[in-house]
């Protein structure tokens, strides 16, 4: 391929990448059958993907039982909405497999780590499923930021923090040292998104009737 050809498949710009894995999932498929890993896993990434494709995103791969998405590649480009489209995503991911009985008889919990960067984006496939659609250091941190999520809950980098912060309600938690990193990441638990935390507040705030 001729470097121009190159250079249009592919593009520089910010994007938000989403993690997410089941808790304990090696032991938890250390004595299944293949079979019926294989059907956990089957009905795990039906639900996930499905809500990430309605939230915007395009599912980038599955590992095992990690699911990577990416948001923001859109002809719309990046923006507040799309980092927040990918928080929101969690959330519902989160919400869609609690009471879900994987397989017919497994109950998961799950953690879900997002960050937002530059990244090289592969054009062709953003159509294709996503596979090997992104390169970026973004991604590392975003996998990583997952493996520090407590369980069930959604966290999200200082930098996707500031870009959505009117758009989604977080709880600061201690900053993490990550393996490679100079200087420990900040680390924001995700809440709800701002709309619904601000419904609430008006709902409180009507009087009783006489």
């Amino acid at each position: 391929m001729t470097a121009i050809a190159m250079a249009e498949q592919e593009r520089r710009q910010t994007v938000t990448v989403l993690f997410i894995d089941i808790v304990g999932f090696t032991a938890l498929v250390d004595d299944l059958d293949c079979a019926v890993v294989r059907a956990l896993q089957r009905d795990y990434f039906g639900i996930v993907s499905d809500v990430v494709r309605a939230g915007g995103g395009v599912v980038e791969k599955y590992v095992g039982d990690a699911v990577m998405a990416v948001f923001g590649t859109g002809a719309g480009g990046f923006g507040a909405e799309a980092a927040a489209a990918a928080v929101k995503v969690g959330l519902s991911v989160q919400e869609a497999l609690r009471g879900q009985l994987l397989a017919g008889r497994f109950a998961v919990r799950t953690r879900v780590g997002l960050a937002t960067g530059d990244v090289i984006v592969d054009v062709a496939a953003t159509r294709d499923f996503g596979h090997g659609m992104i390169s970026g250091s973004v991604v590392t941190t975003a996998s990583r930021l997952q493996s520090y999520a407590p369980h069930d809950t959604v966290v999200v980098c200082s930098e996707t923090r500031a870009v959505t912060d009117q758009l989604v309600a977080y709880q600061e938690l201690p900053p993490v040292r990550v393996s490679g990193k100079p200087r420990p990441l900040g680390l924001w638990r995700a809440l709800a998104p701002q709309h619904a935390r601000t419904a609430k507040r008006h709902l409180w705030a009507v009087p009783a009737a006489a």
